[in-house]
Formats: C-alpha cells, structure tokens, sequence
C-alpha cells in the first residue's frame, strides 16, 4: 500500500493542481450545475403546490428538497470524466505516453481524479450536507442527521464513485474502436440521469423503477440518496451496498477486459 501510494501521488497532486489552476472552470461548471439544481427545485416545488394530497409516492415535500440536493450531491461527487479524458487523449495521440509509462492505466486516472474529488469535497460536499441539515432543523425543529447512517452514506458514495469510474473507463475505452466519443458521451449522460434517478425519483416509476434498482445506475445515485434519507430499512441498506459491491467489481473486471480488447486495435492520429 505505500508503494502504491508512493508511486501514484504525483498523479493526485496534479489533478489537485490541475483544479486549482483551473478553478475559474470549475466554479461556472458548478454553478451551472446548482443552477440546474434550483430549476428542478421549482419544478417539483409546483407540483406539490397543484397536488391534492401531502406526499408523493411516499415522499413528502421536505423528502423531495432533501432528495433534490442530496442527489444533485452524489452526482456531482461521484461524477467521472474517464471517457472523455481517454476519448480526448485517443483523438490527438496523447495516449501512446501515458502507455509507455510503467504505471497501471486505469489507476493513473484514478489517483488523477482523487486529486481533484479531495477540492470538491471541501468546496461542494460540506456546504450542501450542512446546509440541507439547516434545511431539516428549520422544517422539524430539530437536528436528524444521525451518524452511523451518515457514515453509510458516505461508504455508499465511494462505492458509487468506484462503479462510475470504471463504468466510464470501461466506456472511455471505447474510443480505441470509435475514435470519438464526444456525441456519445452526452448521450450517455442524459441516460444515466434518468436510470440512476437522478432526474427522477426510482419510486415515482412503479414495477420500472424496482426493476431499475437491480441495475448498476441506481447505485450511482439513487441507492445514497435513500441511505441517507433514512428511506431504507438496515436489511434493505445491507442488500444494496452489497449490490453496489458486486456492480463495482464487475465493472473493474470489465475494464481490464476491454483495455486487453482495445490495445490491440489501437490507432493513434496525433502525436
């Protein structure tokens, strides 16, 4: 373990680097984000106002903002630009490099990425979580955060992010046969929304929605979002944190499958 850290430290402190020299991008990628956070806010706000009743497939008007911003959260936390990082490096060449380097490909992105997640956790993951509790004490009058829950959560949200990195290395890989995966990618992205129910809730969908929660996209979002809205039971916590377990590894497994795959059609245009 501390050759491994050792080796791939330089790779954190360059994404760590990388976000801060670039931090006027991502401020307006954030802001255009809770941007798209407070529209969704208003929209669900005026369906509540028209509806007859006080819930909403059992979630209530506090559930709903608390889900809104949790969600939005996860997402944002969990989020993985391995795709179009090895589209973008697949496209100008770039990848011969890093594939001369005596380092795991996939674990370069990975500690890459880790560098800048330690940035948005400071910047994005503490000021929601604080302020959807503040959100909760003026609406009960009292603190729910619990903390063995809390923590659940967060173990969630790593194994969410493990399975969105591989997933998206899995897809990134992809470029080595398509050569551009830029129109793909948006394409990939309005999908996962909807499945991971992001966009929305999974219990709004009836019989779908059940079935959407076996699939690996439920665990992106989804799956964190309940645990911490304390909507699951500990035998249904137990089941789906094993489920983003077992997503997770599958999806590592797939990787090396397709980088095997992939580096035997490779195709380099730049350079």
């Amino acid at each position: 373990m501390k050759r491994l850290l050792r080796l791939y430290k330089p790779f954190t402190s360059a994404g760590l680097q990388e976000m801060v020299v670039y931090r006027v991008n991502f401020l307006f990628f954030l802001l255009g984000e809770i941007m798209k956070c407070f529209v969704m806010f208003f929209v669900w706000k005026a369906v509540y106002d028209s509806s007859a009743g006080e819930t909403l497939y059992g979630f209530t008007y506090e559930n709903m903002i608390v889900y809104i911003f949790i969600s939005f959260l996860c997402g944002y936390i969990t989020y993985s630009d391995g795709a179009y990082a090895i589209g973008k490096e697949v496209l100008d060449g770039s990848i011969a490099m890093r594939m001369i380097k005596p380092v795991d490909f996939d674990m370069c992105f990975l500690f890459q990425e880790l560098g800048s997640k330690l940035l948005q956790v400071l910047m994005v993951f503490l000021p929601i979580t604080v302020g959807v509790e503040i959100f909760r004490f003026a609406v009960r009058g009292s603190f729910f955060i619990d903390v063995p829950m809390l923590l659940l959560f967060i173990l969630s949200m790593i194994i969410a992010y493990g399975i969105n990195f591989f997933f998206n290395l899995s897809y990134g890989f992809l470029a080595f046969f398509l050569k551009n995966l830029w129109g793909t990618d948006i394409i990939k992205g309005v999908i996962i929304d909807f499945l991971s129910g992001a966009t929305i809730p999974l219990a709004f969908m009836g019989g779908f929605g059940e079935v959407l929660g076996f699939l690996p996209f439920a665990s992106l979002s989804y799956t964190p979002v309940m645990i911490y809205m304390g909507m699951y039971s500990w035998g249904e916590i137990a089941f789906y944190i094993s489920l983003q377990l077992v997503w997770m590894a599958a999806f590592i497994l797939i990787s090396k499958l397709v980088l095997r795959s992939a580096m035997k059609r490779l195709v380099v245009h730049g350079g």
